[in-house]
């Protein structure tokens, strides 16, 4: 039988959200706390649940406490649950992520949020050269329907360092994230189906990880690099 989201981690967020203070949740730190234990219980079923069809060597469930030193949001807690799922690397690339929070704000995301200097200019070099093969991926009705075709995430103004601004493939040449993401309503998220409709939804980026496991593991020629 599938984990489920409790519907009092909206209501408890929502309180958090206009009482984020310390003394507000030490006293109801007790309510967080069961919260958070079924919710992890979620995560961890899940990451079985991927792990039937994929190789994932790291779940890593984000703390409440928000790092402040840098923000000019100066309230202590997030308002959310957010957790990650690391494939095995090198040779498994990519990931996935689970985001739980009120008002119709959760979503899953998946792809390369923060890749490595060297796995980007790869990518963007394996694009100049071609792009039949992720054209291809992207335009499956399948992948589609869950992920769409596009892209988001940052990508630069014209064209990176050492590649032509007028290049036909340079609106994926010019991204420095290749992401996806797919929302969810409230009550999707706390539905017993929600488990089985995250794993389907990352279970259908696969052939997109397939192939990008393959450029990063691999130089120009295609030649290995493990």
């Amino acid at each position: 039988m599938n984990e489920t989201i409790p519907r009092e981690v909206f209501s408890f967020f929502k309180r958090l959200e206009k009482n984020n203070n310390r003394d507000w949740f030490n006293e109801n730190k007790p309510e967080f706390k069961e919260l958070e234990k079924e919710v992890k219980q979620f995560y961890n079923q899940l990451y079985n649940q991927l792990n039937i069809h994929d190789d994932i060597d790291k779940l890593k469930i984000f703390r409440i406490y928000r790092d402040v030193r840098f923000s000019k949001n100066k309230t202590p807690y997030k308002t959310h649950f957010g957790g990650s799922f690391h494939r095995k690397k090198p040779e498994l690339r990519g990931g996935y992520y689970l985001h739980i929070a009120p008002n119709n704000e959760s979503f899953i995301a998946t792809g390369f949020w923060q890749p490595e200097p060297k796995d980007l200019l790869r990518i963007r070099k394996e694009f100049e050269m071609d792009t039949d093969e992720i054209s291809n991926i992207l335009n499956n009705k399948a992948f589609n329907k869950v992920w769409g075709n596009e892209f988001i995430g940052d990508e630069v103004k014209t064209a990176p360092k050492g590649f032509d601004r007028n290049h036909p493939n340079i609106d994926l040449i010019k991204k420095k994230q290749y992401i996806f993401t797919k929302k969810y309503t409230d009550k999707e998220v706390i539905s017993s189906t929600f488990m089985d409709e995250v794993n389907t939804a990352f279970k259908t980026v696969r052939p997109f990880f397939d192939y990008m496991s393959d450029v990063l593991t691999t130089n120009l020629n295609g030649e290995s690099l493990l």
